[in-house]
């Protein structure tokens, strides 16, 4: 056994083990990854967001938007090019997982429900779970 820290390789890896394992379950072989960029005019990466749809159902894993770039539409943009790629795929749900000093409140004003909290993680802050029915 080898412990430390994953290469991008490695993670897609066992990423795709797993999507073999749950579709092999469940009969729904759909499984995508999902992700948007958004760079400045030097071609940096400014914002970005992350996931994967599947069954019906699209979780966003990594959403960010650099510090000098938010409160400028960045974000929503990216969640709203998420959703509509969602539906476009058959996706009647999104879900996202955001700790309380990160962005809870945003994600509430764009429609999404907490449905579920793990308090004290990490100590002092609290891990919410997110849900928007898609329309």
């Amino acid at each position: 056994m080898t412990a430390g820290e994953l290469s991008g390789v490695e993670q897609e890896f066992l990423e795709d083990r797993i999507d073999e394992h749950n579709s092999a379950r469940t009969g729904r072989h759909d499984a995508q990854r999902i992700g948007f960029l958004i760079r400045d005019e030097m071609g940096q990466i400014v914002a970005g967001l992350s996931g994967w749809t599947w069954a019906g159902a699209c979780q966003i894993l990594d959403l960010w938007v650099h510090a000098s770039r938010r409160g400028q539409g960045y974000g929503r943009l990216l969640v709203d090019a998420a959703e509509q790629e969602a539906r476009a795929r058959g996706c009647a749900v999104v879900t996202l997982n955001t700790y309380s000093f990160q962005a809870p409140d945003f994600h509430q004003r764009l429609g999404y429900e907490v449905v579920g909290q793990l308090a004290d993680f990490p100590p002092g802050h609290q891990d919410n779970w997110l849900v928007k029915r898609l329309g």
